[in-house]
């Protein structure tokens, strides 16, 4: 597709099923967290800081895993 997801509405399905397949495609192409992302504009070294901490977190997190 070309960015911007779309479901066909089928005659016995209810608006409520059909939205909710839309809200999931959404969410597996990632359409939310990239407009989360794009909300504001972030400095490179804001983004440089925040990759650094998560990966802090992400290595934290797996050595605690480990340990147990």
């Amino acid at each position: 597709m070309d960015g911007v997801p779309g479901v066909i509405v089928k005659e016995s399905e209810s608006f409520e099923s059909a939205f909710k397949r839309f809200k999931k495609r959404c969410e597996k192409e990632g359409i939310l967290a990239d407009f989360r992302k794009h909300q504001h504009f972030e400095k490179p070294s804001e983004r440089r800081k925040r990759k650094i901490h998560a990966a802090r977190r992400k290595s934290a997190r797996k050595s605690k895993s480990s340990d147990m």
